[in-house]
């Protein structure tokens, strides 16, 4: 793990965007024929992310964009990661990028998952992830304390998993820890002081206390205040 940090948000954004459309780029010329995959995180900390990596000059057509993890909610509802990442990320140019969703029109997720896998499976492994943390050291929607989460951490684990937030009961989507750490390229965007606690708690602690840990080799944490 690297710890990158930042005097403020706004040069964070700047810098990790750059980054991001750096190892882009690098992998559209590894092979001019070729898709590359891009997860990303919901919530509003990658916003600001989003706005400067959208203007990005990349093959943005060539480029496949899907959520680490996703509410199993409509598109139109305020608590949507799709919703923001079409709104702050699928603009200007990376309009072009293609949207790999987690969500689709059915009473719930485990309907649909072998449709959603099919979808993203030909496109592994991840070129970039971006990924965010919680105070409680939950990565994607692999939370503390959660029913499957061994399932999730597992090697052999399946691409995508429907679970439940143990505190709600929501139904969410997420993709795995080995499909998150078999990125290419890795980045843990984190900010304030709790957050940075809890990665310094995480760093001590197994993955099935502290699930963000499954994914802290190799990865570039970027942190501000």
């Amino acid at each position: 793990m690297k710890l990158e940090t930042y005097p403020d948000e706004e040069m964070l954004a700047i810098d990790l965007a750059n980054t991001i459309a750096g190892e882009l780029n690098s992998a559209l010329m590894q092979d001019e024929s070729a898709r590359v995959l891009l997860a990303v995180p919901g919530g509003t900390s990658p916003g600001p992310v989003f706005d400067d990596l959208c203007a990005a000059d990349l093959e943005w057509e060539r480029i496949d964009v899907v959520l680490t993890d996703e509410r199993w909610v409509p598109e139109d509802d305020p608590c949507s990661n799709t919703r923001l990442v079409k709104e702050r990320l699928l603009t200007a140019r990376a309009a072009a990028a293609r949207f790999l969703p987690l969500y689709t029109a059915a009473h719930e997720p485990e309907e649909v998952l072998a449709e959603l896998e099919s979808m993203i499976g030909p496109e592994l492994p991840i070129a970039v992830a971006l990924m965010g943390m919680g105070p409680d050291m939950h990565v994607a929607s692999l939370f503390p304390g959660m029913e499957g989460l061994e399932q999730a951490l597992a090697p052999d684990a399946p691409i995508l998993m429907a679970v439940r937030e143990p505190s709600r009961q929501e139904a969410r989507v997420t993709l795995t820890a080995r499909v998150l750490n078999g990125a290419l390229s890795k980045h843990l965007l984190i900010s304030g002081d709790e957050k940075r606690a809890a990665l310094e708690r995480a760093l001590k602690l197994p993955p099935e206390e502290a699930p963000v840990q499954a994914v802290l080799g190799g990865t570039t944490v970027h942190w501000t205040e």
